[in-house]
């Protein structure tokens, strides 16, 4: 736990797998309100962010960053502060010397539903565009690439042992976005 005027230095945290031996993300963390730092593989800081649950955050930038989320380090606090998250997050991110690439231009990368009209095929971008579509035949389309974005997710976590269940919006995919429900 932490308070206002005990900020945690991010180098002394434990490192815990976003990924457990058992293919379950960290499940202490669930209805936690705190702030984390992802790391990649080489442990290499890539996002510091906060929340009012922890564990659900982390399950978020899983799926939008497959790649880049390998390792955590947190930090839990009693009470909803965002004055106390926010200085932990700015502490870390000064810490580390310099800002994550998730905190910068990709953060929205890190932080917002995938768009998968940004990922099309050329193919799937040529359908799309095909000015005899209606909007009933443009939604299929996006309903179809987000679902094969979806499967490439899926199978990407499948890979790294993942276990925990992963359920996406399926409201959104008509709108081409991919988020977790």
């Amino acid at each position: 736990m932490s308070n206002e005027t005990n900020i945690p230095v991010l180098e002394t945290l434990v490192y815990v797998p976003y990924i457990d031996e058992n293919g379950q993300l960290p499940e202490q963390f669930q209805g936690k309100i705190g702030v984390y730092a992802i790391f990649d593989r080489e442990k290499v800081l890539q996002f510091v962010g906060y929340s009012r649950d922890v564990y659900l955050s982390l399950k978020q930038h899983l799926v939008r960053q497959t790649q880049k989320c390998y390792w955590i380090k947190i930090q839990t606090i009693e009470k909803p502060n965002r004055t106390i998250l926010e200085s932990i997050e700015q502490a870390w991110i000064k810490e580390n010397g310099s800002l994550p690439l998730g905190n910068g231009d990709s953060k929205g990368e890190w932080t917002n539903p995938i768009n998968v009209k940004v990922i099309m095929t050329p193919e799937e971008q040529e359908k799309y565009q095909n000015p005899l579509n209606d909007e009933v035949a443009q939604m299929k389309i996006l309903k179809n690439v987000a679902r094969r974005v979806e499967a490439d997710i899926l199978a990407v976590l499948e890979t790294r042992g993942c276990q925990t269940q992963i359920r996406f919006n399926p409201k959104l995919k008509e709108e081409g976005l991919l988020d977790l429900k």
